[in-house]
């Protein structure tokens, strides 16, 4: 078990969270319980799992939350696309979003690494 806080890529999808949060309010209203609620709530569930994760007594049990991390990591990569090509976010803006979830999801990819070589 360790302080989920303290890792690196929990920090990196804090932030992300945090931006995307900020550029989905500009989303139309009428996306408020569509697309801006599920990249919000995938997002959202990146970093928790890494906590959740973290908060486990065993690596094996750490890398199955890793991979959920994961398959929400791509989901938000999915998403920041579809908002892209609606014209929600602008191109400077999502090319910026998909290389900072890129940037956390070879961060997930290595720690996972690292712990299934520790079993």
């Amino acid at each position: 078990m360790q302080d989920f806080t303290k890792l690196q890529v929990w920090q990196k999808a804090h932030t992300f969270t945090i931006n995307l949060y900020k550029i989905s309010s500009t989303f139309p209203k009428e996306e408020k319980f569509g697309l801006t609620n599920q990249i919000r709530r995938a997002s959202v569930s990146i970093e928790s799992n890494l906590a959740e994760g973290a908060g486990r007594n065993s690596n094996k049990d750490f890398s199955r939350f890793l991979d959920i991390a994961q398959g929400s990591a791509f989901e938000v990569k999915c998403q920041i696309l579809i908002a892209k090509d609606l014209g929600y976010i602008e191109n400077s803006k999502s090319k910026l979003l998909i290389d900072k979830i890129s940037e956390v999801s070879r961060m997930i990819t290595s720690l996972n690494q690292k712990l299934r070589t520790k079993d």
